[in-house]
């Protein structure tokens, strides 16, 4: 499969989460996932394609294929058409616009793709309440578990992945 990553272009962030994302680039490399992601050199960002791609994985668009974008509306887009399921390692505002993009036009019907938190050390719990709590106040039409799922360990993240082909 072709697997979108959205996460952090940071540094500074917990050392777990760099070891974490590693884990989960070599999974990717030895299963055959390709990786799709916004390039960037830095962070979880950076970390995601090395993993992927020192375990043998191919890598879109950053050391494979890179496919230069105007804006972040086109690397969306770009990212939609190229992907088979997104995966959101922990990230900020950047990480939360691909989330909702994404899940917004699964909602609407543009695509039947899934996003997954994937919730390392309870990084998404905060998200998840607010949706919890936007649900229980009805402004979230259905269940939003209908495009957004959250994988709490990489055994959980596997599972879904596998299940959606």
């Amino acid at each position: 499969m072709k697997i979108a990553v959205f996460c952090s272009a940071n540094k500074n962030i917990d050392p777990d989460f760099f070891t974490l994302t590693e884990e989960m680039g070599k999974w990717m490399a030895e299963n055959g996932h390709d990786l799709v992601f916004g390039g960037c050199n830095s962070g979880l960002m950076d970390c995601i394609g090395k993993a992927v791609k020192a375990n043998g994985g191919r890598t879109f668009p950053d050391l494979d294929i890179e496919i230069p974008c105007d804006n972040l509306s086109d690397r969306k887009d770009l990212m939609l058409a190229q992907s088979d399921i997104f995966v959101a390692l922990p990230g900020g505002v950047g990480t939360l616009d691909e989330i909702f993009t994404i899940a917004a036009a699964h909602t609407i019907g543009y695509h039947h793709k899934m996003v997954i938190l994937y919730n390392m050390k309870g990084f998404w719990n905060s998200t998840i309440a607010l949706l919890d709590d936007m649900a229980e106040k009805s402004m979230i039409r259905g269940d939003w578990r209908d495009a957004i799922e959250v994988a709490d360990n990489l055994e959980e993240l596997k599972a879904i992945v596998e299940n959606s082909h």
